[in-house]
């Protein structure tokens, strides 16, 4: 029996095998797109579960008057795990803030991004070096560095550690041991790190209170984490008052201060971030489901619509005596079929189109590695789709009754049509928003590349540089570097506007005490990026002052006290009172999603390391770029050599443009989403209306022959699918408004949700439909009358 039911199975399939690669292909390109949303949404949303213990260890965060940061002082760690006993264990890591130079006679490369960490959190992170972990000696360090740079340094294979290279210049005569290659995959976890400092005490020799460490614990299964967490922020305020910090000080009075963020929650969800990569992974997630909801609608309305070419086979089995489930049970097994041959080209589509999703998100997925979760996925998947296309036209198939269909008597057109019709509206809809979708994320991101900045980052090209510069020793760098023919400016600064978060500090003025964010500059760097003037002047040169108490101030930053003529006024700050002396438009140095923070700008900032300034920025004239880099490349080792040997520099447009990342993927992602759910959604259209045509033969010659133009035949052909359509557009439109001013709403600079949008995805829609159903109508207009009718 099951090969008869087989036979038949194929049989019909390959009888109707347009409508066959129609329903399987549309459901391989969807099963497609779903794989690796499914992929990519299992990859975002498992960072750090390598470690046992994932689950159960938390950052460290502190709330400010202002906002939230994830740095702590040194010092509360080991006073954290001598008085909480639910605490198993405490990490702490610290960020280099400069480039490290690692240097053989073989090679030398840069380490951007080199952590220091203390044994116990290398045993938390289970950061295993090639050979195991070893503790440091007592007063001593381990440097370990990626397989990456060990072939770079020593291209023999097959070295014996530890091994010595140059640190920094080599003129400088600094060295270190690298102990061993450590093989971390930093792209799938919070940790990013290209070379890894480990030590037994990360703090030794350092500032107890600088508040410049992340501190990660681990606490014990059953603990009470929020009770936790209010015992250490009790601990972290009497540290403080212990310190000198007043009890009554903003930074720790009136509210909870300190927090713990799950360690699960670091990449997509940050308490002290933005929540950009969860923002991306739901949308990706919710487009891909809702393209295989599309491309299962498109085969249960085909499905369904073919029908009544199967009812003389129900009703012949059912006379003799097939129960209705065998029925079931036997047209389940045929969408079983098609939906597997569609996971299979599914499958190998995945496999064509891997590489170009992976360069869109900067991941390295593989359907083969590193995947054991699509062994049982890839069957829930099968099983899920054949359930949700094929359960309701098997009842419908199975459901005919058999001295109807030996009559000739069948209704079920009509029996199905409110389904076929909601179907129908249900996947336009879905078009609709995807397409107003894509449009106003297209305009967002248009806005985000005019709209006015604050600062022109063209021309401008950022040096990296490990050397700290105070006034004296960048004067010097300064009069060589403006001797060449071609700069405009020359300048350096604590941070450059690339996203980056600027330090913090308390400023008074007439008793309003704000943290504003402060940057440390030097002459010429309102001219170097080009930075609006609002009110007064820039620091000159001309003005002694300007290196002593001088300060500038943003837009926000006189809102924030709101100041009235702010020039000439008085701000207090860092134990000395500024002049203010001119203010500058805002500028959006952190992107559109974040609003500008009040902001200082000072030459002379004597608060700790704020006034330590490394980051070189040039401007220089377009046409003299490629002879002043060449002559800058040949000069900088002699010109600045306490940085290193090489000349390294990046265009800061090209730095800045990388905060709109996000949203270029995601305006792709929808780009991606859209195409596929029109193709998928004409193409069910083009079947539908196929058959739809090919049952109104007759009638269409019937009209024909009583004197009905073509055009009158196409109006009425196409007048269903218009209404289908319009339809779609009053359920999208809201849907679709919705969802995009939520989504915009993220944004602190944003457009406002246009009409244009909305008209367009109707338009289109309306225009594809008309196409659609008129190419297929075209065929049965022409047909001769006498060919429908001559069976009459």
């Amino acid at each position: 029996m099951f090969r008869l039911n087989l036979k038949i199975a194929l049989r019909n399939l390959w009888k109707n095998k347009g409508y066959t690669a129609i329903n399987i292909g549309g459901l391989a390109i969807a099963l497609s797109a779903f794989i690796m949303v499914v992929m990519y949404v299992g990859f975002e949303t498992t960072f750090d579960h390598h470690i046992p213990n994932h689950n159960r260890i938390y950052l460290v965060g502190r709330s400010l008057p202002d906002g939230k940061t994830n740095y702590t002082p040194a010092s509360l760690a080991q006073s954290m795990k001598d008085a909480f006993p639910e605490i198993e264990a405490v990490g702490r890591s610290k960020k280099t803030g400069f480039e490290f130079a690692f240097s053989t006679d073989e090679g030398r490369i840069y380490g951007k991004n080199v952590l220091s960490v203390d044994y116990e959190m290398a045993r938390m992170f289970h950061l295993w070096p090639d050979g195991g972990l070893k503790k440091p000696a007592a007063d001593g360090y381990d440097l370990y560095v990626p397989k990456e740079f060990a072939d770079v340094l020593f291209p023999r294979k097959n070295l014996a550690y530890p091994r010595l290279v140059t640190i920094g210049p080599k003129n400088a005569g600094q060295s270190a041991n690298i102990q061993g290659i450590i093989n971390y995959r930093t792209d799938h976890s919070n940790l990013k790190f290209d070379a890894m400092v480990i030590s037994n005490d990360v703090g030794a020799n350092q500032d107890p209170n600088a508040l410049n460490y992340h501190t990660y614990i681990e606490v014990k299964a059953g603990a009470d984490v929020a009770q936790l967490e209010h015992k250490i922020d009790g601990l972290f305020k009497k540290e403080m008052i212990k310190n000198g910090m007043s009890a009554a000080d903003r930074m720790i009075s009136g509210r909870p201060v300190i927090f713990l963020d799950p360690l699960d929650n670091l990449h997509l969800k940050p308490i002290a971030g933005n929540n950009t990569n969860y923002k991306i992974v739901l949308a990706l997630g919710i487009l891909g489901l809702l393209v295989l909801v599309i491309a299962c609608i498109n085969f249960t309305n085909l499905t369904i619509a073919q029908t009544n070419r199967r009812a003389k086979e129900v009703g012949v089995k059912k006379v003799l005596g097939a129960y209705r489930m065998n029925l079931v049970f036997q047209f389940l097994i045929e969408i079983l079929m098609q939906c597997l041959l569609a996971l299979v080209i599914g499958l190998a589509l995945t496999e064509l189109f891997l590489p170009y999703f992976n360069g869109l998100f900067e991941t390295s997925l593989s359907l083969w590695k590193g995947n054991g979760a699509l062994a049982w996925q890839l069957p829930a998947i099968l099983i899920l789709i054949t359930l949700i296309s094929g359960v309701y036209p098997a009842l419908v198939l199975s459901g005919f009754r058999p001295a109807d269909v030996l009559k000739g008597n069948l209704q079920t057109s009509y029996k199905t049509l409110w389904l076929r019709n909601a179907l129908l509206v249900t996947q336009f809809s879905v078009a609709i928003v995807f397409i107003a979708g894509l449009l106003i994320v297209s305009t967002q991101l248009k806005y985000m590349k005019t709209e006015d900045t604050g600062f022109n980052p063209a021309q401008v090209v950022f040096i990296q540089n490990t050397v700290w510069f105070k006034r004296d020793n960048f004067e010097q760098l300064k009069a060589k570097v403006n001797g060449i023919q071609g700069i405009n400016s020359f300048t350096v600064a604590t941070i450059v506007p690339d996203g980056s978060k600027a330090l913090k500090n308390s400023y008074s003025f007439e008793g309003k005490l704000k943290d504003l964010d402060i940057i440390n500059v030097d002459f010429d760097y309102f001219e170097t990026l080009h930075l609006k003037l609002k009110e007064g002047r820039f620091f000159s040169k001309s003005f002694n002052a300007d290196t002593l108490n001088s300060i500038v101030l943003n837009e926000s930053a006189v809102a924030a006290y709101g100041m009235s003529n702010p020039i000439g006024r008085t701000i207090r700050g860092c134990d000395m009172d500024y002049r203010i002396v001119g203010v500058v438009k805002d500028v959006k140095a952190q992107g559109f999603e974040t609003a500008v923070e009040p902001t200082v700008y000072a030459i002379k900032n004597p608060c700790g390391s704020i006034n330590e300034k490394s980051m070189l920025m040039v401007n220089i004239d377009q046409e003299k770029m490629a002879a002043v880099l060449a002559t800058l490349k040949t000069n900088w080792k002699d010109w600045n050599k306490l940085d290193g040997d090489d000349f390294r520099y990046e265009f800061l447009d090209e730095l800045y443009g990388r905060l709109f990342k996000k949203q270029e993927q995601l305006q792709s992602v929808f780009y991606g989403a859209t195409v596929l759910t029109i193709f998928i959604a004409v193409l069910g259209l083009f079947a539908f209306s196929a058959f739809s045509t090919n049952n109104r033969r007759k009638e269409i010659a019937v009209r024909k022959v009583l004197g009905a133009t073509d055009l009158q035949v196409l109006s009425l052909l196409n007048s269903f699918f218009i209404w289908v359509v319009l339809i779609a557009n009053l359920i999208g439109w809201p849907i679709a408004y919705i969802v995009a001013t939520r989504w915009l709403d993220t944004f602190a600079y944003r457009i406002d949700v246009p009409l244009q949008p909305f008209l367009l995805a109707g338009l289109i829609t309306m225009v594809l439909t008309v196409l659609t159903v008129s190419i297929q109508a075209r065929k049965a207009v022409k047909a001769n009358p006498v060919d429908a009718l001559k069976y009459e």
